[in-house]
């Protein structure tokens, strides 16, 4: 099955310094046909403005990847984590039993970023933060590991059984992935692609499951970021 959800149907959120667009139900947008995608709870694709952000709030028992497209984001956190994390790379908090965090932009342009919630399997862990630089330029035509839940795969390390991947394929190119059908897979292209044969527009989620193989082709340059779920 590969379902696409446009992103004029997604749930949207203006807050002036924060324009958000959610693909699953997250704070007043509500939808219980949105609620989740397998393990994954949260997909949104947030536009932060500049010297902005997200002030200190907690969470708990959630594996939370930040995937940034354009700009740079500053984490602080209650573990005395601090690092900037800029266009093209990507940062993963596991809150555990507990963790205070921020996110600012302090840069002067506008940021955008996906943020996107796994469960976890590991409730009360000690939680734990981290980040990597991926050039664009490494995973141009391929899926490149950005996260998973393996300790030694040299990705970031996420308490969940999912992987995040991240993939730059040139307009007329194509990309192929073996999947497993029992899986629950979801992709955001930054412009027009299709998915075995199937059309989504630029931003469009696209819920995947019961496809053991993805060949997914370009119309126009664009950047995919792929989660691969339990």
């Amino acid at each position: 099955m590969i379902d696409i959800r446009p992103f004029t149907t997604l749930g949207h959120a203006d807050h002036g310094w924060l324009d958000a667009r959610h693909h699953f139900s997250f704070a007043g947008y509500h939808d219980p046909k949105r609620m989740a995608w397998g393990r994954i709870r949260v997909w949104n694709d947030d536009r932060i403005a500049g010297k902005s952000g997200f002030p200190p709030h907690p969470h708990r028992d959630m594996e939370i990847v930040t995937y940034v497209r354009t700009g740079a984001i500053t984490h602080q956190d209650s573990l005395g984590n601090k690092g900037r994390t800029a266009a093209g790379d990507v940062q993963v908090m596991s809150a555990g039993k507990g963790v205070v965090h921020a996110e600012y932009n302090l840069e002067d342009e506008e940021t955008t970023l996906f943020q996107i919630w796994i469960e976890t399997d590991r409730p009360g862990a000690n939680p734990g933060w981290g980040a990597m630089p991926f050039p664009r330029g490494a995973r141009d035509g391929s899926f490149q590991l950005l996260a998973s839940g393996s300790e030694d795969d040299g990705a970031l390390t996420i308490q969940a059984d999912a992987r995040v991947l991240g993939a730059t394929l040139r307009g007329g190119k194509a990309l192929e992935l073996e999947t497993d059908p029992r899986r629950h897979l979801y992709l955001v292209p930054s412009a027009p692609v299709t998915v075995n044969g199937i059309a989504a527009g630029a931003r469009d989620g696209v819920a995947i499951t019961g496809e053991a193989r993805l060949t997914i082709t370009a119309v126009d340059d664009a950047e995919l970021v792929l989660v691969d779920a339990r």
